[in-house]
């Protein structure tokens, strides 16, 4: 493919270097030299917690992933996981099915790199907006899950695994088990992370909370977890929330958990097996519990920087650190060799561009 080049101030490991990045599929190099200084260039956006987007669900199919993979990519996510619900075992074969279709015939949007198990085996008494169809650990069913499609990351209930053999398959298949939908207490989240949890799934929501004489699932996350997720989009966490986990997780990441609803009028949408209701910024069950989220990663940024945090460091927790979770080393970063991947913004952290692959995105498509 033809060379592109963008030109600003670009972020790279070392810091802000202002010049040139010169890219095919791949970066080619970073050059110093004159740029305009309002234009920033981060790397893009890497999204581990996606289940949909303009009326796109990720459990209805292929093409349900590729348009929902577009509309983000639209919002500065250059890579995700798209997202599965808690359904029974057919829906859940379908879905991961459709997204290892959607991977090996991937449309013009975001690279989908795997699937977020979401489920099913947490807890039926922190289900949040999760479909009630919640199962004990079934091994073979995980296995005929994997086997259809790479599973990077699973949400589970360490209480559903007391003798840790879920957590020890998920390791075994290279999958990054994260604590989420759990009424765990604190000594049971701390030996989930000893037996190798990765993580927590959408810190503070649908886990037991912090208490000063009953720590659950939040006390745990915030002393001891290295990673976990938070959906910033100030209705599922608060200010003084999202501080205190900034404050407390070195290397907390921001996700979407966005659903169909996202980039739609406000309306009806599916969430698997329910129905869900978009009014302004949000998304709730008929029973007023919030439904996923309507947050896009730009925005997601935006309200990293309106907490105080420089713009690099804001990028960092929505590209580099997701990326460096799963391992990755091609992603999340403006280095010679990585994927072309970057977001160019205007220093309030407003998108200007996005380039997938060395590939520039006519903004004026977005939706």
């Amino acid at each position: 493919m033809d060379e592109t080049r963008l030109t600003g101030r670009i972020l790279t490991p070392a810091g802000w270097v202002t010049g040139t990045l010169r890219c095919t599929a791949q970066i080619i190099a970073v050059e110093p030299g004159p740029a305009p200084d309002d234009r920033f260039i981060v790397p893009g956006f890497v999204d581990l917690h996606v289940h949909g987007g303009h009326g796109a669900d990720c459990m209805e199919g292929a093409d349900s992933v590729r348009h929902m993979a577009g509309f983000h990519a639209h919002h500065g996510t250059t890579s995700l996981l798209a997202t599965t619900v808690t359904a029974p075992a057919d829906d859940l074969r379908r879905a991961m099915s459709g997204i290892a279709e959607a991977m090996r015939a991937p449309g013009p949007g975001a690279r989908v790199l795997g699937a977020h198990s979401e489920g099913p085996f947490i807890s039926p008494d922190a289900l949040g907006a999760q479909p009630p169809f919640a199962i004990p650990p079934d091994l073979p069913l995980l296995e005929q899950l994997a086997a259809a499609v790479p599973i990077r990351v699973a949400t589970y209930a360490p209480e559903v695994d007391p003798d840790g053999t879920l957590l020890a398959a998920f390791r075994q298949l290279g999958v990054r088990a994260q604590i989420g939908h759990t009424t765990c207490d604190f000594a049971q989240a701390r030996t989930a992370l000893a037996g190798g949890a990765a993580g927590f799934t959408h810190l503070y929501n649908a886990m037991s909370g912090l208490h000063h004489r009953r720590a659950g699932a939040v006390g745990a996350a915030l002393a001891l977890a290295g990673s976990a997720e938070l959906i910033l989009d100030f209705q599922h966490v608060d200010e003084g929330a999202a501080r205190t986990a900034l404050r407390a997780v070195p290397r907390l990441h921001c996700v979407s958990d966005a659903v169909a609803a996202a980039g739609m009028p406000d309306g009806e949408y599916r969430l698997g097996a329910h129905q869900i209701f978009k009014q302004g910024e949000t998304v709730r069950l008929a029973n007023g519990s919030l439904a996923g989220s309507v947050l896009t990663m730009d925005r997601a940024l935006r309200n990293l920087l309106s907490l105080g945090l420089p713009l690099a460091e804001a990028a960092r927790r929505c590209s580099t650190l997701p990326a460096e979770y799963l391992g990755l080393a091609d992603r999340g970063t403006l280095v010679p060799g990585a994927a072309a991947d970057a977001v160019v913004l205007d220093g309030r952290g407003r998108l200007l561009g996005v380039m997938l692959e060395g590939a520039e995105l006519r903004l004026s498509d977005r939706t």
